[in-house]
């Protein structure tokens, strides 16, 4: 194995060695000399700032937590701040509570009077002693996610919304940017154009309404209602204002623009009262969430909003070697609208950062779970020291499967194992369904998944007619007109339900089990309305469901490589090795010997941590940066951003891994580099030709060199002019691939996006 690429000289250290920083001991608590001893120059001037808003750059390993309390602890103990005059606020519960300790550990039961919580928690305590103000009652509930989105189906159905059209998590999705955006439903409603905003703005008033007469309140109303109050309420406000002088907030960079409006709100000020000295702290290199409403401006435009600012860089690093740093700098150059900064370490140069092209996701799997072997075989690490990350959630399923085979601990984290997950459960019910039509717990699962009219009521019919005439829930269903009291369109429901089942087996018997499952989850209109939801999870799962097809592709070549006479693969075959492989899923959270478990997890979900030990899995294009990246500038500054994240997770050892090919649907999708990287490859495989992958997988070389029949979207080119079934007509900006995975980017109007053409229902017009 050789280095991935020749990482740029380390730059001068901008200062004298020093010491990490060391938490200072209990007899040190309120004196302020010992609070700063330890902290390097601008650690140090971030800690003692007073007086003009202050920006913390914190790059990351730079020691912010730390900074951030000592600063608190220093209020106290050099400035005479009062605990209750502190209000610090941060992203997660915790992190919240990591830094109460902290703080409690260097000011101790005083640091009780401060409120240190995250924006949500603060936002509801506010609410609760301002409830008369806001209108609501001092015990109102709050609703999450689920609750919402059950909220919304009630409210799309009152409305008579096609629930195809505009299913409830999009709307309810909408809506959550829109409040995001502090735009209220009036507000919305007179701007609102054309038949979708229209529809939306409906929804979105209705929706208020029931909230409000059920005095509940959502995730998103909880930061609006607060901004709302302190700006139509100038005595409310103004007696916080005079309560917090001082705001810090963490995380800066993650905030949007409702969280950036409440900060303005408690730090401006009013005749009598001078403003509040506001810290934040922020990377704006880490800004990884535009997708929940984050926006990167509030911190790259601080100094902007607040004149007098000041701005101090951390660059000291405490966790990387200085080649791991390297590696993070000249990534995260290439990105324009940032303030320079360039992470330094003490550490010394350390291990050289390794990087391995495999043939397939396959063999990339096999290649770190075997080199996590060596490095335990070798006593350098622990299981429990090494992380693999990865661009999306679908990528799990890989490594899953490869370190089950080989017996190597794991866990996922911040996420549901891929057999797991709702979407993946959905289509292994619908295969189920399919082979055993008594299968009565897969047949409930998937009656009225996407929406076919049929509801609870008419589910409990049928249920009704099958104990009355003693037969199975699946004999019941094709009987569903004489269950007693069921609607007409119910049963119009059940016999399409019923129809798309049995179009299902008849295929199964000659088909092959991908063939089948992918019939299934085009016919049902489960994909098309994932496809067409503008809930961001949702491309997500479109992605799990492209990787089950693969793994039943995979299922169907190997099969088909043994040649057994008589044996062909089929759909009851494929969900038995499912099972089989969910079955041995169930790894331990640890081992006797105490080595721990390797971690698994996405890029997003890294944030905030580290490990000895991190494999940057899948770099290719489409993969990572991702598809949706490609062609757009800030999308892709933001992808850099992520991979920032994940090298600057890694302490010691740095690992780097692509694939050449990656099944996509079941198919082969080959890698494409540019001339210059593709010199920079590490092993000797280059790209296999399709006879080679052929021959390594022992199956037909023309299985591999050509698409299955798969159905063909409609033949489209830039500057074609479409229309779709849901966003109207629309303008065809660009195409990519071709055959089964052929998309296109579409400007229609309002918005543009990419379509899977063969999923898409549009017309060329």
């Amino acid at each position: 194995m050789h280095p991935l690429f020749d990482i740029p000289a380390s730059p001068p250290a901008p200062e004298p060695a020093r010491t990490p920083p060391r938490r200072p001991g209990p007899a040190a608590r309120l004196d302020a000399q010992q609070l700063v001893e330890g902290l390097n120059g601008p650690q140090r001037d971030a800690v003692t700032h007073a007086g003009s808003p202050l920006l913390i750059v914190a790059g990351a390993g730079s020691g912010k937590t730390r900074v951030l309390t000592h600063r608190i602890a220093y209020l106290l103990a050099a400035r005479d701040v009062h605990p209750g005059e502190i209000i610090a606020i941060t992203f997660t519960n915790k992190a919240a509570g990591e830094m109460k300790e902290r703080v409690a550990a260097l000011v101790g039961p005083r640091a009780r009077l401060m409120w240190v919580s995250t924006f949500h928690s603060a936002c509801v305590r506010i609410l609760r002693a301002e409830h008369e103000h806001a209108g609501l009652k001092s015990t109102f509930s709050i609703y999450d996610a689920d609750d919402s989105r059950r909220l919304m189906q009630l409210v799309a159905r009152e409305l008579d919304l096609d629930p195809k059209r505009y299913p409830a998590r999009g709307l309810a999705a909408q809506v959550s940017n829109l409040k995001n955006e502090l735009v209220d439903p009036e507000q919305f409603a007179a701007r609102a154009k054309g038949p979708n905003e229209r529809a939306l703005a409906e929804a979105y008033t209705l929706y208020q309404r029931r909230l409000r007469e059920a005095h509940a309140l959502d995730f998103d109303d909880l930061i609006m209602t607060t901004v709302h109050l302190l700006q139509s309420h100038p005595h409310v406000a103004e007696s916080y204002r005079r309560r917090f002088r001082h705001v810090l907030v963490d995380e800066y960079q993650d905030t949007n623009h409702a969280q950036y409006a409440l900060i303005k709100e408690l730090v401006s000020g009013t005749e009598g009262i001078e403003p509040a000295e506001l810290c934040v702290v922020g990377d704006a290199d880490q800004s990884i969430y535009a997708f929940r409403g984050a926006t990167i401006r509030n911190i790259l435009e601080f100094e902007r909003d607040f004149t007098d600012a000041r701005t101090i860089l951390l660059e000291q690093n405490y966790r990387s070697t200085q080649t791991i740093l390297n590696a993070a700098n000249a990534v995260i150059d290439r990105n324009t609208s940032r303030k320079p900064k360039r992470l330094w370490s003490e550490a010394g140069a350390g291990e050289r950062i390794v990087g391995y092209v495999a043939d397939t996701e396959h063999a990339e799997a096999d290649w770190v779970a075997r080199e996590i072997d060596r490095l335990v075989d070798e006593g350098d690490t622990r299981p429990g020291d090494v992380a693999v990350f990865y661009r999306t959630n679908a990528q799990s399923r890989v490594f899953e499967e490869v370190f089950i085979r080989v017996g190597l601990p794991y866990k996922v984290v911040g996420g549901v194992r891929f057999y797991e997950r709702k979407e993946v459960r959905d289509a292994l019910a619908y295969l189920r369904a399919v082979v055993n039509d008594d299968d009565t717990v897969s047949l409930r699962r998937v009656l009225n998944t996407p929406r076919r009219g049929i509801g609870d009521r008419a589910e409990a019919c049928v249920e009704a007619l099958s104990s009355r005439d003693r037969i199975s829930f699946g004999a019941a269903l094709r009987r569903a007109k004489d269950a007693p009291g069921i609607s007409t369109r119910a049963a119009n429901g059940i016999a399409e339900f019923v129809a798309l089942l049995d179009g299902a087996r008849e295929l199964a018997e000659t088909g092959t089990p991908e063939e089948v499952l992918e019939a299934l989850l085009t016919r049902s209109g489960y994909l098309t309305e994932l496809e067409e939801s503008l809930d961001p999870q949702d491309a997500g799962r479109v992605d799990n469901l492209q990787e089950l097809v693969s793994v039943a592709r995979e299922y169907t070549e190997r099969i088909e490589a043994l040649g057994e006479e008589g044996e062909r693969a089929t759909v009851a075959g494929f969900l038995e090795q499912v099972a089989l492989v969910a079955d041995a899923d169930q790894v331990p959270t640890d081992d006797p010997d105490h080595q721990g478990v390797v971690t698994l997890m996405t890029l997003h979900t890294a944030k905030g941590l580290e490990f000895p030990v991190v494999f940057l899995t899948g770099l290719e294009d489409g993969v990572f940066p991702h598809l949706r990246s490609l062609g757009d500038t800030r999308e892709l500054e933001e992808e850099r951003r992520l991979a920032y994240v994940g090298i600057t997770r890694a302490r010691q050892r740095l690992y780097l891994s692509r694939a050449v090919t990656r099944s996509a649907w079941g198919q082969p999708a080959q890698d494409v580099y540019e001339p210059s990287v593709r010199s920079q490859r590490t092993n000797s495989g280059g790209t296999p030709k399709a006879a080679q992958l052929a021959k390594r997988l022992g199956v037909d070389a023309s299985r591999l060199a050509t698409a299955s029949e798969l159905p063909q979207g409609p033949k489209v080119s830039a500057g074609d002019r479409v229309n779709h079934q849901r966003y109207g007509l629309g303008r065809v900006l660009a195409v990519e691939g071709h055959g089964p995975g052929a998309r296109a980017q579409i400007d229609f109007g309002d918005q543009t996006m990419w379509l899977v053409l063969r999923h898409a229902p549009i017309d060329k017009l």
